[in-house]
C-alpha cells in the first residue's frame, strides 16, 4: 500500500451558503484548518514527498486565493457589490460548503503534481469534510 504523509494547514476565510435555511445565508467567517494526505512509494530520500513542498505548494496558493477572503458562488449578486469596493472574492462553481472547499483544494494538490489522496476541512474545530477523490 505505500507510506501517507498528513500536512496541516490554517486560513481565515468567509462565505455563505445562499440558499441555506439556517445562519448560514448570511455571510460569516471561519478559521479553517486543513489536513493534506499524500501517498505513495518512497523516493530516494526515503519519502513520498518532502513536507516543505505540501506546505509550499497548498500555502502559496491559499495565501493568494482563499485566506482572507470572501469565497462565493457564481452568481452571488455580492461578488459585484464586494469586487466594486475593492473586497477580495474567490468564486465557486457551487456553493462554498466544506465538501466543496476539499474537493477543490484536493483538485489544486492533484494538479500541483501532489499525490494528494484525501483532503479534511475543518469549517470549524467540530465540523469536517473528506474528500477522498473517489
Amino acid at each position: 500500500m505505500g507510506h501517507s504523509v498528513r500536512v496541516g494547514l490554517h486560513f481565515c476565510y468567509g462565505h455563505r451558503i445562499a440558499g441555506h435555511d439556517g445562519p448560514c445565508v448570511h455571510l460569516h467567517g471561519h478559521n479553517a484548518r486543513v489536513e493534506v494526505e499524500c501517498r505513495g512509494a518512497l523516493d530516494a530520500r526515503g519519502m513520498v514527498v518532502d513536507f516543505a513542498r505540501i506546505k509550499q505548494v497548498l500555502n502559496d496558493w491559499l495565501d493568494a486565493h482563499w485566506d482572507h477572503r470572501m469565497i462565493l458562488q457564481k452568481g452571488d449578486p455580492l461578488i459585484e457589490v464586494l469586487s466594486a469596493r475593492d473586497e477580495p472574492v474567490y468564486v465557486l462553481d457551487g456553493p462554498p460548503t466544506a465538501e466543496n472547499l476539499a474537493t477543490h483544494l484536493y483538485g489544486v494538490a492533484a494538479e500541483a503534481g501532489l499525490p494528494v489522496t484525501a483532503v479534511r476541512f475543518w469549517e470549524t474545530d467540530s465540523s469536517l469534510a473528506v474528500y477522498t477523490g473517489e
